[in-house]
């Protein structure tokens, strides 16, 4: 019954005004009846004015980091854990292999807005699609976040270049 009466309502003609029947989960109680008035047409026009330039963002140069700070999060025993990592290169925490591929920063600002594409994979071996891939950015951490159940890993700046130099 229910079925055909919303098979009718949508049928009927877009002038017409439409019935809707809202039934509550209580079965003792009767279905309401709305009835829907038709929607106004919409009408789209030029406004023959311009609105405004558009401009494209500004362009800041990165530069490649030797390598990145990480920090893990144990959900399970809240222990942390912080961790470096040079380019190219993997590290075990917990049951998770974290790969760095590059860690990038602006040329003025190598702590705050640094941005790292990381492999994580769930064992030492996995032959699985990754648990996550992708670039993580510091300041804005869950932006693009690793998803597990125990461990959550987050970027925390790149190593720049001078401060591996003078190590």
């Amino acid at each position: 019954m229910f079925r055909a009466a919303c098979l009718v309502g949508m049928l009927a003609a877009p002038a017409a005004a439409q019935t809707i029947t809202v039934e509550t989960l209580d079965p003792e109680s009767d279905p309401q009846i709305v009835i829907v008035p038709p929607d106004q047409e919409i009408e789209l026009f030029s406004l023959q004015q311009e609105l405004g330039t558009v401009q494209s963002e500004v362009y800041e140069p990165a530069v490649t980091g030797t390598g990145a700070q990480l920090r893990g999060l144990d959900k399970l025993t809240g222990d942390v854990v912080d961790f470096e990592l040079d380019n190219g290169y993997s590290i075990m925490f917990g049951s998770l292999r974290v790969d760095l591929g590059q860690c990038r920063h602006p040329e003025d600002n190598a702590t705050g807005e640094a941005y790292a594409f990381l492999t994580i994979q769930e064992g030492r071996e996995s032959t699985l699609d990754p648990v996550f891939q992708g670039w993580m950015v510091a300041s804005s951490p869950a932006l693009n976040a690793l998803d597990h159940a125990r461990y959550d890993i987050w970027v925390l700046r790149c190593k720049a270049a001078s401060s591996a130099e003078g190590n």
